[in-house]
């Protein structure tokens, strides 16, 4: 369609460029960058016109079934932006980078952080099943080093000793990931987004982000479940 291909141009391209080669960036980054971008090739730039900017590049995106897409870091509540294969929105995915082997441990401590209480794996754990994986067993030291690779390739985060899932994973797998773990995955009430480290209302089983509890008790004497009006019995992080 040469109409809507006139409304690209050389800064959105080099702005998808970027997104792509970093695998996650943070919105602050991507603001910098839509500017850089923009000044680079002399194009009109606004600073409150990113996702504008953002929607022209995914209405190009959708024939190629991918899509820029924005989520929240589990940590500090910020806001990230990842490139997405929709065509390919399991696993799968990370078939051309890692091993059948490597690809059957990262399911396994998926499996582990999904389905924990507070969205961590230890590494002792993820570790212990190094030796039952079906494709061949896997010795602690190798398996410590593909954990790593994980970390570093942004599939997960390491605190302490303690694994789960990174915002880029979130991000690219929760399509498969609310429809494989359906008994367990839940959106935030509060942002929509997946959420794997969360608190949850023991009386009508909501889930929420610590950083959107932390935002949406702030200054509230009393914290009440924004569903279900109960008292909220977590500590408030």
């Amino acid at each position: 369609n040469t109409a809507m291909a006139a409304h690209i141009t050389d800064a959105h391209r080099r702005f998808l460029q970027v997104l792509m080669s970093n695998g996650i960036t943070e919105a602050s980054e991507a603001r910098k960058l839509h500017q850089h971008c923009c000044e680079t090739d002399k194009v009109y730039y606004a600073h409150d016109k990113l996702d504008d900017f953002i929607s022209t590049i995914n209405s190009h995106l959708q024939p190629l079934f991918m899509q820029i897409r924005k989520g929240i870091s589990e940590d500090d509540g910020r806001a990230h932006y990842a490139v997405v294969n929709l065509a390919k929105t399991e696993v799968t995915k990370m078939a051309s980078d890692y091993t059948e082997m490597e690809l059957e441990l990262f399911r396994k401590a998926m499996d582990l952080i999904i389905l924990s209480e507070n969205g961590f794996a230890s590494s002792t754990d993820i570790l212990n099943l190094a030796d039952q994986l079906k494709t061949k067993k896997m010795k602690k030291k190798e398996a410590e080093q593909v954990l790593k690779v994980f970390v570093e390739d942004k599939w997960l985060s390491e605190k302490n000793g303690e694994y789960t899932l990174h915002t880029r994973c979130i991000i690219e797998m929760e399509q498969y990931i609310l429809s494989n773990y359906q008994d367990v995955a839940r959106k935030c009430n509060l942002c929509h987004s997946l959420a794997i480290q969360s608190q949850v209302c023991e009386s009508c089983g909501i889930g929420m982000h610590l950083p959107c509890v932390r935002k949406y008790f702030r200054g509230q004497t009393e914290p009440r479940c924004p569903k279900c009006n109960e008292f909220w019995s977590c500590d408030i992080p």
